[in-house]
């Protein structure tokens, strides 16, 4: 197995692991913010899009994973371009996900039920936001490496 395919699936792995763990927690805040209606208004809506951002990270990056190493071929879903597509696109989602989950951890500013939880929330989303930042610029650097070699 080359480098780059236990690469790649070592950091793909671990954005999935990582997005299913925030996923559960996310996931977790949300129906009990809905079921016991014990939320200040901001929390719910940043929970909510976290959520979104932990399920859509598992799709795509158990896809890329499935995709990569198990396509005989090289295929649209396999290139570069497509890595650096849902990469950036994934990065841009932590980035809102990261920042929008600090304030709301600052519990004694806000009387938060559920305060742990909401810290844990915080470091998996910046976890997994610095996954995708390193993934994305090894991808990024490939890219231009095979650019480079093309040329």
């Amino acid at each position: 197995m080359s480098t780059i395919r236990r690469g790649h699936s070592i950091l793909f792995g671990l954005m999935c692991f990582f997005g299913i763990i925030e996923g559960s927690l996310a996931t977790w805040l949300v129906t009990h913010y809905e079921g016991y209606s014990n939320y200040p208004n901001f929390t719910i809506s940043q929970s909510a899009y976290i959520t979104f951002a932990s399920w859509w990270t598992v799709v795509f990056s158990a896809s890329a994973i499935v995709f990569f190493l198990y396509s005989p071929t090289r295929s649209f879903f396999t290139s570069v371009g497509t890595h650096l597509i849902f990469l950036s696109l994934t990065w841009i989602f932590w980035t809102a996900a990261a920042a929008s989950v600090t304030p709301m951890t600052d519990c004694t500013k806000y009387a938060q039920p559920y305060c742990s939880r909401l810290n844990a929330l915080e470091v998996f989303a910046w976890i997994e936001w610095g996954i995708t930042a390193i993934t994305f610029s090894i991808v990024f650097f490939l890219g231009v490496r095979i650019l480079r070699a093309r040329v």
